[in-house]
């Protein structure tokens, strides 16, 4: 196990307010990825936002209302060039199933988070794979295979992420 780091015993605790900022202000960075400058020919690059913003919600099931996936998804529409209103309405349904599920499963281990993780980031593609082609869009369902997998593949990083910074945002 890896030696966590330690606040020096002169800082102060973080507040109320540094504690719920961090996971906000964590996936609103994460959504801006897109901005990058990164030129491919097909969608691979995962929704960082999505993921950051399921490992938050994973890790600790109570941090967020229920119409949070709203103004974080709203955020993310404006980076990812989804039409807008994409992302929050899959973000919010995500979050509408996954407390479905909570009320069902009082437990989960690692890998029932990243399957469900999995799953939701999935049926978001999926979701906004539709809503694109609605709007006038002539991408083909298989094209967005590989950004699935390589979203299933890398979401325990995000995870990861984002118990670090609940470690830092809660020390001991």
């Amino acid at each position: 196990m890896l030696p966590t780091r330690r606040r020096s015993s002169f800082s102060p605790p973080p507040t109320a307010l540094e504690r719920q900022m961090v996971p906000v202000l964590s996936t609103m960075a994460a959504s801006l990825i897109p901005v990058i400058p990164i030129v491919l020919s097909l969608p691979l690059l995962p929704p960082f936002g999505l993921m950051v913003f399921l490992g938050w919600r994973l890790l600790r099931g109570n941090i967020w209302p229920l119409w949070m996936g709203l103004p974080l998804g709203f955020w993310d529409d404006l980076f990812s060039g989804q039409p807008l209103g994409t992302a929050m309405c899959g973000w919010t349904l995500i979050m509408l199933a996954l407390d479905a599920i909570d009320r069902r499963m009082a437990w989960r281990s690692h890998l029932e988070d990243w399957g469900l993780a999995s799953l939701a980031i999935a049926g978001h593609l999926a979701f906004a794979l539709m809503i694109v082609r609605i709007t006038g869009g002539q991408t083909s369902p298989l094209l967005i295979a590989p950004q699935i997998a390589l979203s299933a593949m890398t979401y325990p990083l995000a995870a990861r992420a984002c118990a670090a910074l609940d470690r830092r945002r809660n020390p001991r």
